[in-house]
């Protein structure tokens, strides 16, 4: 009979623990060293560049074995979060020394992408979200919670909703439920750390109970989420994988929030990319974010790459942000000063959290302090300014005085790292530790009394104090003097030349001066821990004022960067018009050599007169420069910033589309003109009266005359829709659509100039009324260094096709055009057209297939023929 293979102690521990995180890459805590094992191993060794060997498994054979010092956890633990993993750190739970046979084993922390508090893995400058999605029927829930910070936020929406909000906030790790696995993949693709749930989790009720236990209430309608059902769902899930990730620490969540859509521009996932708002497309670009962001804190930085994807649409809220900055402009040595202390905050509302979560070292919460004693003159200044929106800043601060003056009080300025290293605590806190201090730091000068007092008490002049690890301390007097010793020494050893006594002092001194080390820590320990629960009181206060300075600090940014760029102050208002008097692209004209200026251009839009520009011109001209920066100085207004231009007045926009720039999907198989229309159908089937629209060489990835078409008809129904004008900006080297400002009222046509000289073709860059007649793609291709022998065949061939005759053709063809300039209403009265409309509207166009599409025309065809 085969006998079962066994284990080693040691190793049946180690597969028990695994057992419970089968998902997680265990770190094993033995002796000085965390060691990985198996495949953990082999994957460990790989990431971190760390030698895999074996290590015998009693008669189970061999394992595979990596690992490292545990001092080095801060340097190793990033690199494998950030490869992915989560990770589970397993301590030893007892003293080795204390224990016989195996040591007590745990997992004290897992650490995931999207949960940690090490300062490692964070990026200062950026908030680690774990977002959890909750997948409901028409409706789905998102939450995002950063750990390190304390947000937690809710929403709900369609897909295309919760896609884009993933695409802003850019989470390290998402979540959800198990079942929807292949719906999530479809969805968002493969792109996030994830990790699935079981059913039961994305419970209603389960989230509900899990949310009121953590907040102590009894409904969430104070956080405004009671009737966002699948959003609770989301955010429940959160507190649950906290729990599972030995996350119990946590009152610094203390308040969940939800993300009102109706108080942000809509900015789908296309419009973030394509803005390029706070990643730049390409590897050497710069986004928006680096030029608007001359933050001081991090804080402030993480918070304004929110305000970025989250631009305002309430003019009081934008009008408060703007007053502050104008107020920061006006005021340059209340902003330097201010600023001069921003610069001494540091990190605050990531060190408060580590309050919260018990995970504070000494030097950090000394940090703290050195934090919090910027607070209070940045209240002063802000409240001894003249203006009111200044000092309601002020008015918001709290300098948390009673706190730092603890602090203060009972931590040393020189601190070591680990609170158990000792000698952190200041003299004369605790009695016991001043004394313990004395013992162990000043015992030989104790001793050196003892030896004194007791020469002058007995008149032995040769009395000495000595040690020795068979009896400890002791008092050695020579034969000389052996008829002075008192009767209470105690003998114990005789020499040739002297005796050797001890005394109750001594025995007590001795078991003083060799615990008092074990003392001192644990009593530092203790009053460090006693530190860190008292500065836990002032939780809510401190990340209060981490709120308000990171808001500090974004407007006093905004105001440096408004004077070093010669921005203006936009005017907000409530009408339907865009008004930008020459306007600057806030990216590109940092980026020009020095002594090089922008050209600016003016843009006008509204809903009545100037609805769409239809702006030609060849490539590389700046159309779409000029798009882009259209949309640029908008949302730079609706963040409450000033704006790159000589005045700009702004009717509020509730929604930014863009269809710009290049941004195909290949690698997934898509081509240009799929993600190019993919994009377009989502403007078309989304847009609002207050909507902003910027297309670019729309129709450019299929045949010339399929895109004139596409483009055409687009414009068309941008202009003809029957609930709203958009503001449209829609740029095209296809001068034949120049055609359509003929038959359209709202439609206006522009070219970016250019000028021929000696067959050779110079960018003016300047905006103009009026279409362009050439698309100087020939000029374009010479520029680019394409071969002359190349360029001079393309132009024999364009001479050709532009002869007169089939220019003419060409012409009348365009002018010969069928017109669409209804107005769809004029037909709303016509029974034929109702019957059109609503088998129209019975149509599902994403899953009809093409035969059923021929059949439904068909049907339409002979419905219209009996009009006739």
């Amino acid at each position: 009979m085969a006998t079962a293979k066994k284990e080693t102690p040691l190793m049946k521990q180690y597969n028990a623990i695994k057992a419970k995180h089968p998902d997680a890459l265990l770190l094993f805590r033995v002796g000085d060293f965390y060691e990985t094992f198996g495949e953990d191993a082999v994957k460990a060794s790989k990431i971190l560049d760390i030698v895999l060997t074996k290590r015998a498994n009693g008669s189970a054979s061999h394992i595979e074995l990596a690992g490292f010092p545990h001092h080095s956890l801060d340097t190793y633990l990033p690199k494998l979060v950030r490869a992915g993993n989560r990770v589970a750190i397993c301590d030893q739970l007892e003293d080795p020394k204390t224990v016989k046979g195996i040591v007590k084993r745990g997992v004290t922390e897992l650490v995931t992408p999207g949960l940690t508090l090490n300062d490692n893995v964070l990026d200062q400058k950026k908030n680690n979200y774990l977002a959890s999605v909750a997948f409901g029927k028409d409706t789905h829930g998102i939450a995002f919670l950063d750990l390190s910070t304390g947000e937690f936020m809710v929403s709900s929406g369609d897909l295309s909703y919760i896609d884009k909000m993933i695409q802003g906030f850019n989470p390290s790790e998402v979540i959800y439920c198990k079942k929807n696995k292949e719906q999530f993949s479809a969805q968002f693709g493969d792109d996030f750390n994830t990790f699935c749930l079981e059913e039961w989790i994305y419970g209603f009720d389960f989230g509900y109970e899990k949310l009121n236990a953590h907040f102590n209430t009894k409904n969430l309608k104070g956080f405004g989420i009671e009737d966002s059902k699948e959003g609770i769902c989301a955010a429940g899930a959160i507190l649950f994988y906290l729990e599972e990730t030995e996350h119990k620490e946590i009152s610094h969540i203390s308040s969940v929030s939800r993300i009102d859509t109706d108080k942000y521009v809509w900015l789908d996932k296309f419009t973030i990319r394509n803005l390029e708002l706070v990643y730049a497309q390409q590897s050497d670009g710069i986004p928006l974010l680096h030029v608007l962001d001359d933050t001081h804190t991090p804080m402030g930085a993480r918070l304004l790459k929110k305000w970025m994807v989250l631009p305002l649409k309430e003019k009081a809220e934008i009008e408060a942000r703007l007053n502050v900055v104008e107020a920061l402009i006006g005021d340059v040595e209340t902003t330097e000063q201010v600023l001069s202390h921003l610069q001494q905050i540091g990190d605050v509302e990531r060190l408060v959290s580590k309050v919260a979560a018990l995970r504070i070292n000494p030097r950090e919460l000394l940090h703290l302090k050195k934090a919090l004693k910027n607070i209070a003159p940045i209240k002063d200044i802000l409240i001894g300014t003249s203006d009111e929106h200044l000092k309601k800043f002020g008015d918001k601060l709290n300098p948390c005085a009673q706190l730092i003056e603890k602090i203060d009080l009972n931590l040393k300025e020189e601190l070591p790292l680990n609170a158990t290293q000792g000698n952190i605590i200041q003299d004369g806190i605790d009695a016991e530790l001043d004394e313990l201090r004395k013992i162990a730091f000043s015992g030989k000068d104790y001793l050196l009394q003892i030896q004194e007092r007791e020469k002058e008490r007995t008149g032995i002049s040769s009395l000495k104090i000595a040690y020795n690890k068979v009896f400890g301390y002791y008092l050695e007097v020579s034969n000389a003097h052996k008829d002075k010793v008192p009767e209470e020494w105690i003998r114990k050893q005789t020499l040739v030349n002297a005796e050797r006594y001890i005394t109750e002092e001594l025995k007590t001194y001795e078991e003083k001066i060799l615990t008092a080390e074990d003392k001192l820590s644990s009593i530092e320990l203790r009053l460090f821990n006693e530190l860190v629960a008292f500065t836990s009181d002032y939780v809510l206060e401190i990340q209060n004022n981490a709120r308000n300075i990171a808001q500090i600090d974004c407007l006093v940014s905004f105001a440096k960067v408004a004077v070093k760029q010669n921005y203006c102050r936009p005017l907000i208002n409530d009408e339907r018009a865009i008004d930008i008097k020459e306007g600057r692209h806030p990216v590109i004209e940092t980026q020009l050599p020095p002594g090089e200026e922008y050209i600016s251009n003016s843009v006008f839009l509204d809903d009545i007169s100037q609805q769409i520009m239809i702006i030609t011109g060849p490539n590389m001209a700046g159309k779409s420069a000029l798009l882009r920066q259209t949309a640029l100085i908008v949302l730079m207004a609706q963040m409450g910033a000033y704006v790159p231009a000589t005045y700009a007045k702004i009717g509020i926009i509730d929604k930014v589309f863009t269809r710009v720039g290049a941004s195909d999907n290949l690698s997934k198989g898509e081509s240009t003109f799929m993600v190019e229309m993919t994009e377009t159908a989502s403007i078309l089937n989304n847009l609002s009266e207050n909507s902003l629209i910027l297309m670019d060489e729309i129709g450019r990835g299929t045949s010339t005359y399929d895109g004139v078409s596409i483009a055409w008809s687009i414009v068309e129904h941008l202009h003809n829709h029957p609930k709203y004008h958009a503001k449209t900006m829609f740029a095209t080297h296809y001068h034949e659509l120049n055609q359509i400002a003929e038959d359209f009222p709202r439609v206006k046509n522009f070219n970016v100039s250019v000028k021929e000289l000696d067959n050779r073709v110079i960018f003016m860059r300047k905006l103009k009324e009026g279409g362009s007649q050439h698309s100087f793609g020939i000029h374009v291709a010479q520029m680019a260094g394409m071969p002359n022998e190349v360029v001079i065949r393309s132009n024999e061939i364009l001479q050709h096709l532009e002869k007169d005759k089939i220019k003419e053709q060409h012409d009348e063809k365009i002018e010969s055009m069928p017109k669409n300039n209804f107005q769809l209403s004029m037909f709303e009265s016509d029974p034929h057209f109702e019957e059109v409309l609503g088998l129209l509207n019975k149509l599902d166009v994403n899953t009809i297939s093409p035969v059923e599409a021929l059949l439904k025309l068909n049907e339409i065809k002979t419905i219209l023929k009996g009009k006739g």
